[in-house]
């Protein structure tokens, strides 16, 4: 059975960092583009980053542009999303998905197949 594992998330003050991490297992996502969604209290989730099978291609969702990177390390079956310059405004829930696509890097969550558990980021002011 497919598994997706997030880790990395906790508190930290406004202008800190994290990284977060989001290991594969009961399948192989080798060649499939993987996603970063994020999910507020009383709010939808939404888009954060994704990047395609080879890490050729990236998205990412404008309020956090040139603050986070998304990447891979295929042969550890781990993404990753390292989360700079870090605002009140990107506490959420971070929640990894894995896409049927390899090449594209779909915004929308109807795109992604596979969904991990969510890890807990909390900015403070």
């Amino acid at each position: 059975q497919v598994q997706l594992a997030e880790s990395g998330g906790g508190v930290v003050q406004a202008g800190g960092s994290l990284r977060l991490s989001c290991a594969a297992s009961g399948g192989t996502f080798n060649s499939n583009t993987m996603g970063w969604f994020r999910q507020a209290p009383g709010k939808e989730r939404e888009f954060v980053a994704a990047i395609s099978g080879s890490g050729y291609s990236t998205n990412y969702v404008d309020s956090v542009k040139g603050r986070f990177t998304i990447s891979r390390d295929n042969a550890k079956n781990t993404v990753y999303l390292q989360m700079n310059s870090l605002k009140p405004e990107d506490t959420a829930v971070y929640f990894c998905a894995a896409s049927k696509y390899t090449i594209a890097v779909p915004i929308s969550v109807t795109n992604y197949d596979y969904w991990g558990q969510g890890t807990q980021v909390t900015v403070s002011s």
